[in-house]
């Protein structure tokens, strides 16, 4: 799927992952918490200067948290559901969280409060709040590495502007990968790559590109 892919990414800094459906982009997210093995003598991916296949998928999974475009919720509560990124937090961690995420002023005008049942794979919810509650999760989760995959790209233009401000604090101090179609959510990183048929065609900043 990819061939000859060769970039660098300083701790602190975003790459923006721009091109075609279909090009890679995905794919160069899912390794990196190894979704995928690399095939062998088919490149290392380092870490520190250390290749993530010597780190145990728990260590390296840890320190990595994961915004999608199709958001994974677990029938069973908004509490249960954002505490996945942390099962011991405290009641106070997890309002931060749901601060941060744009998403408590909503879950205290509901009858039950966090005790809200959102169904199976959150078909109570919508788009826009089950992204806020995958959101709240990884706030709670505080990884160092952060993977934004398409995670505004299925919602309205109003949805999207709140959610963007809750990923954009998210964002904030830590090495971030984001896979995007918009403009506004890509102009800001610090490296754009062009990513077409498996390759990076083209790299630079947004004034650059």
């Amino acid at each position: 799927v990819l061939n000859d892919v060769c970039f660098s990414l300083e701790k602190g800094k975003t790459l923006a992952l721009v091109g075609p459906s279909g090009g890679g982009k995905t794919s160069i997210c899912h390794l990196i918490p190894r979704f995928y093995f690399l095939d062998e003598n088919g490149g290392e991916i380092l870490i520190d200067d250390k290749d993530i296949s010597r780190y145990t998928l728990d260590s390296l999974r840890r320190h990595v948290g994961i915004v999608q475009q199709d958001v994974f919720l677990f029938g069973g509560t908004i509490k249960e559901n954002i505490l996945y990124g942390k099962p011991d937090a405290t009641e106070e961690e997890l309002k931060e969280a749901a601060l941060k995420a744009n998403i408590l002023d909503y879950i205290n005008t509901l009858p039950d409060g966090w005790d809200t049942q959102i169904g199976e794979r959150g078909a109570r919810l919508s788009g826009g709040q089950k992204q806020r509650i995958s959101i709240a999760r990884i706030f709670l989760k505080n990884p160092e590495f952060l993977i934004l995959d398409e995670a505004t790209s299925a919602l309205d233009n109003a949805t999207e502007y709140l959610i963007q401000d809750a990923l954009n604090e998210l964002a904030k101090g830590r090495t971030c990968i984001i896979v995007a179609h918009r403009l506004s959510t890509i102009k800001n990183a610090d490296i754009i790559a062009v990513v077409e048929n498996g390759k990076i065609v083209e790299m630079g900043t947004h004034e650059q590109l």
